[in-house]
This record gives structure tokens, C-alpha cells and sequence, in this order.
């Protein structure tokens, strides 16, 4: 009998190692292949049994209602993620706002070309074929202004989710029921356990994902607090980088998980170590190395904004806000000095179509083939 091997090109249940076998013990013994012939039928038919019969149940991905009415783990035009990892796609989602979609690296590189060719001339706004920082500036507040109205449309949807009454307000309660639904929950036992003030019996990681959210929800509760949320309440629930209030508590949060001793402040070191748990091999100093590197260029030429070593709050908080003009021309500069190779602190067509996986995500082939003419 053969036994399984992970390392064996095929399955058993392959068609042309099921003949081989049949083939190679057809004459040895019959009803010893009629047995096995049998089981491998068997194994087929169980491996192709549809995925709503299968044996065991896997796990379901998230479904639309639970990805509806959390909040989102990435925030768009946002510096920092809520982890306090950087923003790795922060360039691209500045420059393309909505349109950071149509950029994919399987794309055909010569629509990305045109389109980035058409994006130019948009952010060229006084037609002198070469963009400024002022240009770029307002060009970047343009697209994380798309970015906040895109979250805006998406919170109606989600609000409504939550508030199928329509009363226009929603209760921690009612939230807390639907959250459980999306999680697999039977929505109508646990409404009733919760009226009747009974142990939920949740898993620890659920409850402690409830209580972060409890103490988010209260926050985006504006004073008076009633602890109702109503459509503009939930939208800083959801998306806190466009609520002065939900900012400055998404920055605690940020400054709490890095501070080392307590200080609620963050100095270098405190800012660049690496998450606890990281496996120790090469891998792992090779990721550290670029870690610290990007992480100090940022604490030191853009958070920490008076030079002293040390971020505050107020600095990370500045930092993080998406609509800050002044960070907006800081990072117009710096996107336009990372492609300006003639030095005149503009930026070109040929420069821009040249460093396009900066901008875009998206490497373009033969960038500067008739630029000229397609300009």
C-alpha cells in the first residue's frame, strides 16, 4: 500500500496516477485494484463534494454586514495606521485619492501612462507644464477631501445598518447586538439576553474587541453625552482622522501602545522598536533594519516638528490630521524633491511618468517614449 507523501507531484485522486495504478496491478490482483479503484472514487467524490456539503465548516470570511458597521483597520490619507505601523501606501492615496483602484500592478502599463499623463495636467493648474509645491498642495487636500467624502457615502449605508428603526440615533445596546450578529450570533438571543441583563458567554478575543469598541463609541458620544450616536457620531466612530475629538484620541491610543515608561510621550528609541514578537532570523534583521530607517527619517525630519527629540501629543496629532494645510505643502514638497532630478524644486512630466512607482504603485515601462508628443 502507498503511502502519502507530501512531497509527491500528485494527488492520488489525479486521473493519470489512478490509471498508472490500474495499469500496473490490473494483472497481479483484480480484486485487490476493484478495492482500491473503489476507495479512490470514493475520495474523489468527497473531495469534489460542493463546499455548502463539506464535512467540516471553515471558518467564513468577514461578511458585508460585520465590514458595514466596524470600523476599518486602514484609514485612507492617514500618516500612521491605528497600530502605529506607517502608512505604506500614504504617496499613492495623497496623489490618486478614489482613483488609487485603477492603478494595479497587473494593469496594462500603457493605460496607467495615459492616466497618470491626464493626472498631471490636473495638478498642473496654471498649464506651465511643470507642478509646484503650492500646486501639489492643493492638489493633495483635493484628494483626501475625495477620501472624506467617499467615507461619508460609505457611513449612510453603515448607519443604516445599525438603525433599522430609522429614529436616527443609535443605542450602545442596539450596536452591540448587530456587531455580535455580523460575528455569527443569533441577533434575536442575544437582543433578549442583553434586555434581560444576562452573561453573553462570549470568547475572550470577542469581549475584548466589544470593550475597545465600548470605550471608541463613548468617545465619538459629542457632549452633552446621551449615549446615543446619531449619523455624524458614528461617522467619528468609524473614521476618527475627521473628528478634532476622535483624532486626539486615536493619538492616545497610538502613544499609549509605544510609550515605554509612561511618560505619554515618545522619543526615538520608543518609536522605532520593533513589535514585540518578531521572529529572530535574518528575515527579521533585515525588516528591523528598514523598520528603524524609514521610522527615524520620519520621527526626525517630519513628526517631531521643534527638533527636540521628543513627539508630544499635540505633535502626533498634527502629524495624523488629515486636512492640516501645513503637513499637506511638507509632503508636497517631499513627494516632488523625491522625483525632481534637475533640482528645480518642480516637478516635470518626464520626472513624474520616470518615478511613477512612487506615486502610482504602478512601474510604467518606456516612460519617456513621445512624451512630448502625448503631452
Amino acid at each position: 500500500m502507498i503511502s502519502h507523501n507530501s512531497s509527491f507531484p500528485f494527488t492520488f485522486t489525479h486521473p493519470k496516477v489512478i490509471m498508472a495504478i490500474w495499469r500496473k496491478l490490473w494483472c497481479r490482483n483484480l480484486l485487490a485494484v476493484s478495492l482500491l479503484f473503489c476507495v479512490l472514487l470514493h475520495t474523489i467524490n468527497v473531495n469534489a463534494r460542493p463546499a455548502n456539503m463539506s464535512a467540516s465548516k471553515d471558518k467564513p470570511p468577514a461578511s458585508k454586514d460585520e465590514n458595514e458597521i466596524l470600523p476599518p483597520d486602514h484609514l485612507n490619507g492617514v500618516k500612521l495606521e491605528l497600530d502605529g505601523h506607517l502608512n505604506k501606501d500614504f504617496h499613492q492615496e495623497v496623489f490618486l485619492g478614489k482613483e488609487i483602484e485603477e492603478f494595479e500592478e497587473d494593469s496594462e502599463p500603457r493605460r496607467n501612462r495615459k492616466k497618470l499623463i491626464e493626472i498631471f495636467t490636473k495638478v498642473d493648474f496654471n498649464r506651465d507644464r511643470s507642478v509646484s509645491a503650492k500646486e501639489m498642495q492643493r492638489w493633495i487636500m483635493e484628494k483626501t477631501e475625495e477620501h472624506f467624502q467617499e467615507a461619508k457615502r460609505e457611513n449612510r449605508n453603515s448607519f443604516r445598518a445599525v438603525d433599522p428603526d430609522g429614529d436616527g440615533h443609535v443605542t450602545w445596546d442596539e450596536y452591540r447586538v448587530k456587531f455580535l450578529a455580523s460575528k455569527g450570533f443569533n441577533e434575536k438571543e442575544i437582543a433578549e439576553k442583553i434586555k434581560n441583563n444576562e452573561d453573553l458567554k462570549l470568547d475572550e478575543e470577542t469581549q475584548e474587541v466589544l470593550e475597545s469598541l465600548k470605550d471608541r463609541w463613548f468617545q465619538a458620544d459629542n457632549p452633552p453625552a446621551d449615549q446615543l450616536l446619531n449619523e455624524e457620531e458614528f461617522l467619528s466612530f468609524l473614521h476618527p482622522e475627521h473628528s478634532r475629538g476622535m483624532l486626539k484620541y486615536m493619538v492616545k491610543e497610538i502613544v499609549r501602545d509605544l510609550d515605554q515608561d509612561g511618560d505619554k510621550r515618545l522619543t526615538l528609541s520608543e518609536f522605532i522598536s520593533l513589535p514585540v514578537g518578531t521572529v529572530e532570523n535574518q528575515q527579521a534583521v533585515d525588516i528591523e533594519d528598514e523598520w528603524v530607517r524609514e521610522r527615524k527619517k520620519e520621527f526626525e525630519d517630519v513628526i517631531d516638528s521643534n527638533r527636540d527629540g521628543i513627539v508630544t501629543m499635540e505633535e502626533l496629532e498634527e502629524y495624523m490630521d488629515p486636512m492640516n494645510e501645513h503637513n499637506a505643502l511638507n509632503e508636497a514638497k517631499q513627494m516632488i524633491a523625491v522625483a525632481d532630478e534637475n533640482q528645480n524644486h518642480n516637478l516635470e512630466l518626464d520626472e513624474i511618468l520616470k518615478y511613477s512607482e512612487y506615486f502610482t504603485g504602478s512601474k510604467l515601462m518606456d516612460y519617456a517614449r513621445n512624451v512630448h508628443e502625448e503631452f
